[in-house]
């Protein structure tokens, strides 16, 4: 795509900010993801801009009419329009130029600026009122060769978490990074990287690629793959070939997670079900290191390995600070994600698809949900059935559970409080006890009568005898 080409959104704020600055004898930039993306042929919601010729006051009057916050750093100022996704930088040289004249002129300030970024990719400028693109670094040429260079090594080891960044650019456009890069990547520190951060890296990597594997392949290539502690315990963890001839855990995850980024893809998933498809893809066999025994013949078993995988979810998507709404949701996909293979394998009935929909409900999930994170367990090996892309177990699943009336989600309660209390029961822990005792009578029976499940109910003994 040529710069010609490139389109911002209409009424963009970015548009009517560029020509204020304009008026006022300065010149506005788009820097970084946005112009590395509109080159690629890619999309990209955020804005970086970066403003020159103007001093800090000059640019704090602008933008604050748009409703920006800040400034944020006493050095570098940066103002926030969070709203609308725009940030915008006061860069090194920022009035230090001289404007007059054509873009050439600007050139040698936005060189200097963007010294200081990490990739060749991304240190690219667009002029939205020239549509002129700046190019100090040649990353234009680098990003038609599928290359990751680093615009500068004794810059770009300013912040590691740029070694992830690295591993997600890698994955999203699957490209190759340059030798000394990796040379790079493998000598910085990441243990002091804040959680939250690798966190937020961690999810983009997940949601924005075809293929996430290359991300963790890259990490583990240049020795950094201990960041994702969890998922780097996985490897040399053994498994049955006949169920995993494609090698170890961590071999199998891999190929678990594009599964799921396929499936993501080919269903259109909004951005939050992708995100917890992703996640649980990701942690499923997470419990698998402590509980894989080989047994007197050499037969591979994992016994337990769901629920231990949950547990192993819920400990590092907390300290991820991953938010306790999708944590509750992957941690019930991940401690069932067997229950679709086993259903259909054991023939299960109606109530056992109610039962399990009440588990899921207490994640906010539903059988749907779950399907796709079986299916990518499934497809995510290298078996016959997973290499033809079927998942036979999946359909017939779903059948049933659209023949159980849980496909949506657990029915809702038939019997309720009121009902309960009309009865004579007040308020209080036996109001429910009772409660939980109709749930099960529902979801055993399939009754919709409250009034018989009340009966029922009623005359059942409750669990201490009395």
């Amino acid at each position: 795509m040529t710069s010609d080409s490139f389109r911002l959104p209409e009424r963009s704020i970015v548009s009517r900010l560029a020509l204020e600055v304009a008026e006022a004898g300065g010149r506005l930039l788009i820097v970084g993801g946005w112009v590395r993306d509109e080159l690629a042929g890619a999309s990209s919601k955020d804005f970086d801009l970066e403003v020159f010729g103007l001093s800090r006051e000059r640019v704090s009057e602008l933008v604050e009419p748009f409703g920006f916050s800040g400034p944020v750093g006493r050095h570098f100022p940066v103002w926030r329009l969070t709203r609308e996704g725009v940030d915008v930088a006061y860069p090194r040289a920022g009035a230090d130029c001289d404007l007059v004249g054509s873009t050439s002129a600007l050139e040698p300030a936005f060189r200097e600026a963007s010294r200081h970024r990490d990739l060749t990719i991304n240190a690219i400028g667009w002029d939205p009122i020239a549509r002129e693109l700046i190019d100090p670094w040649n990353g234009r040429t680098d990003l038609e060769a599928g290359l990751l260079r680093a615009v500068s090594e004794e810059t770009f080891a300013a912040d590691p978490l740029r070694v992830l960044r690295v591993a997600r650019l890698l994955s999203r456009f699957d490209v190759r990074a340059d030798p000394s890069l990796e040379q790079l990547c493998r000598r910085l520190d990441l243990g002091e990287l804040a959680s939250e951060r690798i966190a937020r890296e961690l999810r983009r990597i997940l949601c924005e690629s075809r293929r996430p594997s290359l991300a963790f392949e890259f990490l583990a290539r240049v020795e950094q793959i201990q960041v994702f502690e969890p998922l780097a315990a996985l490897s040399g963890v053994v498994q049955d070939p006949r169920w995993h001839p494609e090698g170890d855990v961590y071999t199998h995850t891999c190929m678990v997670i594009d599964r799921a980024a396929r499936i993501a893809d080919d269903e259109r998933l909004n951005d939050l079900d992708r995100e917890i498809l992703l996640f649980a893809a990701l942690c499923h066999d997470l419990g698998k290191p402590e509980t894989t025994t080989i047994e007197p013949g050499g037969r591979i078993r994992s016994h337990g390995h769901e629920a231990a995988s949950a547990l192993r979810a819920r400990a590092w998507l907390e300290n991820l600070g991953l938010g306790e709404s999708r944590v509750r949701a992957i941690e019930a996909l991940v401690a069932n994600h067997l229950a679709p293979a086993q259903f259909v394998d054991q023939g299960a009935g109606a109530r056992a698809y109610r039962r399990l929909a009440r588990k899921l409900a207490s994640g906010g999930v539903t059988v749907v949900e779950l399907e796709r994170v079986a299916r990518a367990d499934h497809l995510g090996r290298s078996t016959d059935d997973a290499i033809a892309g079927r998942f036979d177990a999946g359909i017939a699943f779903l059948q049933a559970a659209t023949d159980a009336e849980i496909r949506a989600g657990a029915r809702a309660d038939v019997v309720s409080a009121a009902s309960l209390m009309e009865r004579g029961i007040t308020p209080g822990p036996e109001l429910g006890r009772l409660l939980a005792r109709c749930r099960e009578v529902q979801d055993e029976t399939g009754s919709r009568n409250a009034a018989a499940i009340l009966d029922r109910v009623m005359r059942l003994p409750s669990p201490d005898g009395s």
